[in-house]
């Protein structure tokens, strides 16, 4: 995987609604908020079956109801199409 720059970078983080670059970082960030903790256990189950396909691994944390996800692809030392595919798999799984 090579890194997004230029023009396919722009072009890739414009379709992702609430997703953002995260500073000091080649990375992307969003917070997602559930009704509960266990919406939140489920969308993380979800997106971990998704991620485990794509063979990337996302950055989170969560606290009851509130999962923070940070994506990166650490081989290619930043934002690859990779991360363009898990965020958008991870915003449909979150409705």
């Amino acid at each position: 995987m090579q890194k997004l720059t230029g023009e396919s970078r722009k072009a890739a983080l414009a379709k992702l609604l609430g997703w953002s670059e995260v500073p000091g970082r080649d990375a992307i960030a969003k917070t997602f908020t559930f009704r509960n903790f266990s919406e939140a256990f489920g969308f993380m189950t979800r997106a971990a079956l998704v991620a485990e396909k794509l063979d990337h691994h996302p950055e989170w944390f969560n606290i009851y109801k509130t999962v923070d996800v940070t994506l990166s692809t650490h081989d290619a030392g930043g934002l690859t199409e990779r991360d363009i595919k898990l965020a958008e798999a991870m915003d449909k799984i979150a409705g």
